[in-house]
Formats: structure tokens, C-alpha cells, sequence
């Protein structure tokens, strides 16, 4: 069933109380920020960005080294970016699912796999250690069928995993409509390996784990300036800097401090709606008593979970670009794209109609060409960066903090040995290439909706080259 792309009055009705804000940062619970630099001061580790990316490094590299000086500068406050604003799918996937693990490193994918799994398994003890109260469930997620075509793509997709280890349970139309009562779906695949977090729950407590272990923390710290010292790195704010041994760059989406990242690196926005909580009536009609991750299998896809209070969390399907990586809080606000995801959300689920949303928010998304990250160094080995997760970061981001740790240690291990970590993606073309380009990809992307999943030329020449749009 193809999606509308023009909402109704009484859809737009129901967005008219919403507050433009991420819902998991709107919470009492948020921390006091640390203060920001205002001095000089050195470190063994220096690490720049406080979303999860920064907050793993951080704290990995004091368990593994509890003497290890390791300071923490954040442009914002820890969780404010992407790591606040995402829906809180927490996947062992480190590839952005099979498919593309499958295409790109098919000889590593078993060992990409173990290790995924590895990595959630060592999130959820790292949680238990720490205390760290996030609405953790390892739910599971539903890849859904809503068009014919996507039925036969999805059950090829459990028979080929079969031999990796992948452990999809095929479910025809009556079982998961017997799961999550909608009149859209026809089939499912059930991931078991995703779980369902509070994100900013997340962050805060990773960083009261970081606190505790003598993590020194500036947030509203911008850093401007990162440069080579002898055998130290320079990184310079408006008021204070910080010379460090290593550094490690977890900055994302954000403009990153190495040129070379422009071309590797694009931001993109998606947008996020969350509703009021549901009645117990209203939660009768759609079942959906496992609390699992549901996503729709076209290219421009939907994500939805639901929360411990009762919400449902619906976002996605657009992906926006702005002319020359446009980035900024002007951009998290966009009411063509709240209208047209509050429409899909009620042809999805009829029986809500009257629902109303509380929370509509935008962030960008850090999109690279094989929509999964990647790792490098500068600064002769004494910088390391590791970014590219292409919204699939919570629980990717552990994984790629240990690889930075790695790199920044010397250390031949597993991970460093993985063609994933010692290849770059394809870089993006310049402006205004660049913006045709992803403009042509969107366009064709939403034709291929349109048409059975049929990929035209440029899709095919894109899969030919190994680059992609991804939302």
C-alpha cells in the first residue's frame, strides 16, 4: 500500500498541541551539564563529542586503564545530538543489517556477525555494572511487508541468512497481525537480536559511569581548532584548550574538524513524531504486548517503537539534505515532514485515529556511502575517528569505539584486521554535484516505492559503484 504524501485536516489536527522538542531530552532527569573550559590543561586521552561514540571511548579506555587522564569536551551537553534524538534501536547489526553486510564484506560477515552480538551482550552487562536504568529490552525487531513484492524479498532474505548465522523467523500475515494488529502488514521477519533503549537515559548514564571513573567532562565546549604540537595534539576552544597524547574524534553529524571527513560525511535530517500515551483501550486495539522495534521494508521506511509510559515513538521515511551539508537547529523543524509521517501513521493504525502527538523534533543523521561506519587516523597515529553509522549507531557506536581505542594504542586485534575497519567508504562528489546527486537518488528511491521495489538505471549504476542514500 503506497503511502500518502498529502495529510488530511483532521491529521493535521492531531499535531496541533506538539512541542518542538526531542522527547527523550524533555525529561526532569537530565543532568546539570559539566562546566565548560575555561583554562588550559592537558590529558593522556582527549575526547571530542559526549554522544555515545565519545561516552564508550571514554569509558572503555579507563576500564582498560584506570590511571589513563581522559577528558571529555562537548559542544552541547552529552546526549544532545543524535545520540538524544533516535529511536532507541539498539541492533547487534555493525554492517546496517544482512544485506548490506552481505554485499560488501560477504567473507567477514560470520565474523562481523559473532562480534555484533558480542558487542550487545557487552552493552547489557556494561549496563548491569554500572546501574544504568534506560527502559533496556532486548524486544526484537519486525521487518515488515506492506507491498507484495516485499514478502518474497524478505523470506529470501531468511533463507540466505541461514548460513551466516542469522536467525530470522518468517511470520505470514495472519501472525504478525495476530502481533501488532494493522491492516498494512503482510509478512514479517523477526530480528531477535535488537533491543529497545530510552536513549538519553542511555548517555546520562554512561556518562555518570564515566564520572565515576574519573572522566574529567567540558560541555558547551566547542572545539575550534585541532592541530599537531611536537608529539602532543592541540585542540583549542574559545576559552581554554586541551593538549592531549591521542585524541579521539567522535563528533558525527557535526562539521567534522578534519577537512578530509567533508568528503566522506554528509548530514541528513530525519524526523521523529511521538504521541500522548495511549488509553488501555486504544493499547487493546493494536495488541503489540512485546514492546518489539517495527520497521517497513520500502526504501524510504518507517521506524516505530513503542515506551515505557505508554507513547509510540513513528519516524523516518524522509531524508532530507541541505545544499553543501547543511547542518543546524534551523533545520530539526520541518511540518511538511511531521504532516506527512502523522498521515502514515494513521493509515497504519485506523483504529488511533484521535490520537495526538506530543513531541515532533528533526536531527541529523551522519550518512556515508556504505551506511555503516568507518575508522581512520591523522596527526601520524595520534588521532583516530571513527563515524558514518547512517542511523544504525546505538549499539554500533560500542564497536566503534573500541576500534578507535585500538588504533590510538597500536594494537593488532580482531576488529583492526577487518576490511570494515581498514577501508574508507566512496567519497560523496562536491557541490553542487553532491546535491543533484542525492536529490536524483531520493527522487528514484521513491519511483522504486512506487513501482514493486524496481530499481532504475541510476539506482543500478549506484549499486554497480557501491554508493547509496539511506535514511
Amino acid at each position: 500500500m503506497p503511502f500518502s504524501n498529502s495529510p488530511r485536516p483532521e491529521t493535521l489536527k492531531s499535531l496541533s498541541s506538539i512541542q518542538l522538542k526531542p522527547f527523550w531530552l524533555d525529561d526532569p532527569a537530565r543532568p546539570e551539564p559539566a562546566p565548560l573550559l575555561t583554562e588550559s590543561t592537558s590529558a593522556d586521552l582527549l575526547v571530542i563529542g559526549g554522544g555515545f561514540t565519545g561516552l564508550w571511548t571514554a569509558l572503555l579506555a579507563k576500564e582498560a586503564d584506570p590511571s589513563r587522564d581522559v577528558v571529555l569536551l562537548e559542544g552541547g551537553e552529552v546526549g544532545s545530538g543524535a545520540s538524544g534524538r533516535n529511536g532507541g534501536f539498539m541492533s547487534a547489526s555493525l554492517t546496517h543489517g544482512f544485506e548490506n553486510g552481505l554485499d560488501r564484506w560477504p567473507r567477514e560477515l560470520q565474523t562481523l556477525t559473532r562480534l555484533g552480538r558480542e558487542n550487545l551482550d557487552e552493552i547489557e552487562a556494561t549496563l548491569r555494572r554500572y546501574n544504568i536504568e534506560c527502559d533496556y529490552l532486548r524486544s526484537g525487531e519486525f521487518h515488515l511487508a506492506t507491498e507484495p513484492y516485499q514478502v518474497e524479498d524478505l523470506r529470501a532474505t531468511a533463507a540466505t541468512a541461514a548460513p551466516y548465522d542469522g536467525e530470522f523467523q518468517w511470520l505470514d500475515a495472519e501472525q504478525i497481525r495476530a502481533e501488532v494488529h494493522s491492516p498494512t502488514y503482510l509478512g514479517a521477519l523477526f530480528e531477535p537480536h535488537v533491543a529497545m533503549v530510552n536513549p538519553a537515559q542511555l548517555a546520562w548514564g554512561l556518562r555518570r559511569a564515566c564520572l565515576g571513573l574519573g572522566v574529567r567532562f567540558f560541555e558547551r565546549t566547542q572545539v575550534r581548532a585541532l592541530e599537531q604540537a611536537g608529539d602532543s595534539i592541540l585542540a583549542r576552544s574559545a576559552f581554554g584548550q586541551v593538549r592531549a597524547r591521542r585524541v579521539a574524534l567522535a563528533t558525527n553529524a557535526f562539521p567534522p574538524l578534519l577537512h578530509r571527513l567533508r568528503h566522506f560525511v554528509v548530514p541528513v535530517y530525519d524526523y521523529v513524531l511521538m504521541t500522548e500515551p495511549l488509553t488501555p483501550a486504544q493499547r487493546e486495539s493494536i495488541g503489540w504486548r512485546g514492546r518489539q522495534g517495527l520497521g517497513d521494508s520500502g526504501n524510504q521506511f518507517h521506524y516505530y517503537r513503542t515506551t515505557a509510559d505508554g507513547r509510540i515513538l513513528w519516524g523516518g521515511y524522509d531524508a532530507v539534505y541541505h545544499w553543501n551539508n547543511g547542518f543546524g537547529p534551523h533545520l530539526e523543524a520541518d511540518f511538511d515532514s511531521f504532516g506527512r509521517l502523522a498521515e502514515h501513521f494513521f493509515e497504519t493504525f485506523p483504529q488511533l485515529t484521535g490520537l495526538r502527538f506530543t513531541h515532533a523534533w528533526g536531527g541529523a543523521i551522519d550518512t556515508c556511502s556504505r551506511f555503516s561506519a568507518f575508522w581512520g587516523t591523522a596527526h601520524g597515529g595520534r588521532t583516530a575517528y571513527a563515524l558514518g553509522y547512517t542511523g544504525l549507531g546505538v549499539g554500533a557506536s560500542r564497536f566503534g569505539a573500541q576500534g578507535m581505542l585500538d588504533l590510538l594504542d597500536g594494537k593488532q586485534t580482531e576488529r583492526t584486521a577487518l576490511t570494515m575497519v581498514r577501508t574508507h567508504p566512496t567519497p560523496f562528489p562536491p557541490e553542487p554535484f553532491r546535491s543533484a546527486a542525492i536529490g536524483v537518488t531520493r527522487w528514484s528511491l521513491a519511483q522504486a516505492d512506487l513501482h514493486n521495489g524496481r530499481r532504475n538505471l541510476w539506482l543500478r549504476l549506484l549499486d554497480l559503484l557501491g554508493l547509496g542514500f539511506d535514511s
